[in-house]
């Protein structure tokens, strides 16, 4: 099962906010009167007697004491509009799961993921409403799948709206320009031979992973990009499903751009790294 953060954190802040507000306007007011008699009951001259000092702190204790449920939610809610705040409008971590987007980011990175690069978005239904940057070819997004729009998924934009895609036996073409590799190298492994080579996306210069024997997805595909949509791709080419298997993603499913590795963590039972801390590229 699936925990919607986004909306736990929305309705914990609604909550604890509006008992707040609620004791302020209306439970708060038979407190005030109660400490409006009690000060003047207890006249100054009274209160020079010790005896009669420490009575009147008591009983004003006694009269500002607030319901257990109004006391956590004015403790709790301040924190938790600044944890909405940072999470929905600035910026929101995640942790990497699998290794479709290796040698880029690899199992166990914790990144950070900026989400007003592409404007500003209502938590929970996700709609735009402050318009800022469209995504480039080359970024890093996060996104939810049109085939799983409950799932974060971490891919980079190959095709960006009216684009031609074509991807045929490792070579990626976009809009009839073949995108050249370099930097060849071949990994070592026991598995299926893996060559690392680089590639060119606008500004962006990044590595990816092709098998020397392309995968299903790797063989033949063209693709045209609609208004509104973008084509996705991990750059573990042959290990990761994405827009070659279940289309285009909606910009009404975008989440933010991925720009940075805060930490990396293998485990629970291992110490956490620091070594991969850096932009993503």
């Amino acid at each position: 099962m699936n925990i919607d953060l986004p909306l736990i954190l929305t309705l914990a802040v609604l909550i604890t906010g509006g008992i707040w507000l609620f004791d302020w306007l209306v439970l708060s007011k038979p407190r005030k009167r109660a400490l409006a008699a009690l000060d003047a009951e207890y006249s100054d001259a009274r209160l020079q007697e010790p005896k009669e000092r420490e009575r009147y702190r008591l009983a004003r204790d006694q009269v500002e004491q607030e319901p257990t449920l109004i006391e956590y939610s004015k403790s709790f809610f301040p924190v938790l509009l600044l944890v909405f705040v940072l999470r929905s409008f600035i910026a929101e971590p995640f942790q990497i799961p699998s290794g479709s987007m290796e040698p880029t980011l690899e199992i166990g990175d914790f990144i950070l993921v900026n989400k007003f690069t592409y404007g500003l978005r209502l938590p929970v239904i996700n709609r735009k409403v402050i318009p800022v940057n469209d995504p480039e070819r080359g970024d890093v997004m996060v996104f939810f799948p049109p085939h799983q729009p409950d799932i974060y998924f971490i891919k980079r934009v190959i095709g960006i709206p009216g684009d031609v895609v074509e991807y045929n036996n490792h070579q990626l073409t976009i809009n009839g320009e073949p995108v050249v590799e370099s930097s060849e190298e071949l990994l070592p492994g026991a598995g299926p031979q893996v060559r690392q080579v680089t590639e060119q996306l606008g500004d962006t210069e990044f590595s990816v992973y092709k098998n020397l024997t392309p995968g299903s997805f790797s063989r033949e595909g063209r693709w045209t990009v609609p208004e509104g949509y973008y084509f996705m791709m991990g750059d573990n080419r042959d290990s990761s499903h994405d827009s070659r298997g279940w289309g285009m993603v909606s910009e009404d499913a975008i989440v933010g751009k991925a720009f940075a590795i805060w930490m990396h963590w293998d485990s629970l039972f291992s110490l956490p790294s620091f070594e991969r801390v850096g932009r993503i590229r």
